[in-house]
């Protein structure tokens, strides 16, 4: 059985660490030991333990310190950009959320033009770029009752209708592999649920867009894996329970190509598909 990519908080960790290594290089090329930089920063020597560790990444104020404690204050502006790439590789739904969902709709709108090929698989819900209005309302106010406290769901699903309506251009193909069960399992009602069927079979018939259901059953040689989105091989997004992680490495988004290719070869595509879609139609009466 396949593995699933490697851990989606690889690329967080790895860019910590490269951030670290250049704080260490200063710090040994102004002949300073780690007791020494703490006390020029005014710090215990376990804050300086963990930055230069990679487990936690320093704040700008940390950088202006240590830049200074280093005597190389010009190296701040490159640092403080280093850092902030690696805080925007992962970001928590409460912070992302903090001001309701629609501005989390909104901040990938530019991501999203700027893409021809999108490939998404879903484990728990449909595709956001295949809801339809209710479906979308459904599972925005799931997420607005568990965590975040603005009601703005109205407001969230417009913005995502808006970005639907460009990208069903004309300009832009998609990949869209979907487990089985999430055609089954939903928290709308089942008139919502069926509608939404019904709009996946309508839009799988698109010249632009592929469908793949991944069957129910056992014996399958490819594990589940977490939702993810790639855009072209520039990107990919994993939505995680606590957060949404940007994936940017090269050999990590290869690792999300090549499990996509796996998830592929498992499911079935054109007809076989639109008798799974309609099977589970058939279910909710």
């Amino acid at each position: 059985m396949s593995s699933s990519p490697s851990s989606p908080s690889s690329s967080v960790i790895e860019a910590r660490k490269a951030l670290a290594a250049r704080l260490v290089g200063l710090r040994k090329d102004a002949g300073l030991t780690g007791d020494e930089l703490s006390a020029r920063c005014g710090w215990h020597p376990a804050k300086t333990s963990r930055i230069q560790s990679g487990k936690s990444v320093p704040s700008e104020d940390d950088l202006r310190a240590w830049c200074t404690a280093c005597a190389a204050v010009d190296q701040v502006p490159d640092l403080i950009a280093a850092a902030r790439a690696v805080d925007s590789m992962y970001t928590e739904w409460r912070r992302m959320e903090r001001a309701g969902l629609r501005a989390a709709q909104e901040s990938v709108a530019a991501l999203y033009r700027r893409t021809g090929h999108f490939r998404v698989y879903a484990s728990r819900v449909l595709p956001g770029m295949v809801q339809t209005p209710e479906y979308t309302t459904a599972v925005l106010r799931s997420i607005q009752r568990a965590r975040v406290e603005v009601d703005d769901v109205a407001d969230a699903v417009e913005a995502r209708l808006e970005r639907q309506r460009m990208l069903f251009s004309g300009r832009h193909r998609f990949g869209l592999l979907i487990e089985e069960w999430v055609l089954r399992a939903a928290v709308c009602d089942p008139e919502t649920m069926a509608a939404q069927l019904g709009h996946l079979l309508a839009v799988s018939s698109s010249p632009f867009v592929s469908v793949g259901v991944i069957p129910t059953g056992p014996d399958r040689p490819h594990l589940p894996v977490e939702d993810f989105y790639m855009f072209d091989e520039a990107e990919v997004a994993v939505e995680l329970t606590s957060g949404y992680l940007r994936i940017t490495q090269p050999r990590e988004i290869a690792d999300y190509v090549r499990t996509f290719t796996d998830l592929a070869s498992i499911a079935v595509h054109g007809a076989g598909a639109r008798q799974l879609i309609t099977a589970a139609i058939a279910t909710l009466g």
